[in-house]
């Protein structure tokens, strides 16, 4: 799940496929949306604008249809799971919970690395565009996965960063989804340093950079 810090000066020069790295500038919200950014300058008043701002009632909606696929999908491959839906920085929020202890079951939909959560939100995207006309920004976690590894990152984040104030060098981290790059963004940038991602996918990192002297 996401949280909602600000970011107080982080050079992000990534363009990300969908999820949540985009340019963010010095008292820009590191939630802004990829249209936000991708049209920055534009007209304002855009149908992708406008959506970016979606209602509560809209994204309460997006998680009824979300959740209805994913009982469906739940269905036909015959694993229990509850499905929770909230509404949390400006978009909808949906996880697929454990159902008496049956946590390992609905891990296989997680993969190793997150592979297989990361196509069944993109799945579970298409089916509520299909039904709602819009284009979904929906965040899926299953099996608690992504506050998981948002911890993990977030840890290993934190000591980078005091790695290069120490060191005053850039560090290159490890390649991340789109998702672990924004979270290790958010925390570096809250750490008053700058960051940037480099390569290309699978192999994109996340670099931190030594505050400028």
């Amino acid at each position: 799940m996401e949280s909602g810090e600000q970011a107080e000066a982080v050079t992000v020069q990534d363009r990300p496929a969908d999820d949540m790295e985009p340019t963010t500038a010095p008292g820009d919200s590191a939630e802004a949306s990829e249209e936000d950014a991708e049209t920055a300058g534009a007209a304002a008043g855009s149908k992708r604008s406008s959506r970016s701002r979606a209602s509560i009632k809209d994204l309460e909606e997006e998680g009824e249809v979300a959740a209805d696929y994913l009982e469906e999908f739940l269905d036909i491959v015959d694993v229990d799971g509850d499905i929770d839906i909230d509404v949390e920085n400006g978009r909808a929020s949906v996880a697929i919970v454990s159902d008496g202890g049956n946590e390992r079951s609905l891990r296989r939909f997680v993969g190793s690395n997150g592979e297989v959560l990361e196509a069944l939100q993109e799945l579970t995207r298409l089916a509520v565009q299909a039904s709602t006309g819009e284009r979904s920004r929906l965040m899926l976690d299953v099996a608690g996965y992504r506050a998981q590894r948002r911890a993990q990152l977030t840890e290993k984040a934190t000591k980078v960063c005091e790695q290069v104030k120490t060191s005053g060098k850039s560090v290159a981290m490890e390649p991340m989804s789109a998702f672990e790059r924004k979270i290790v963004h958010d925390v570096v940038a809250e750490a008053g340093l700058s960051s940037e991602s480099e390569g290309v996918d699978p192999n994109r990192h996340v670099v931190v950079l030594p505050a400028e002297s």
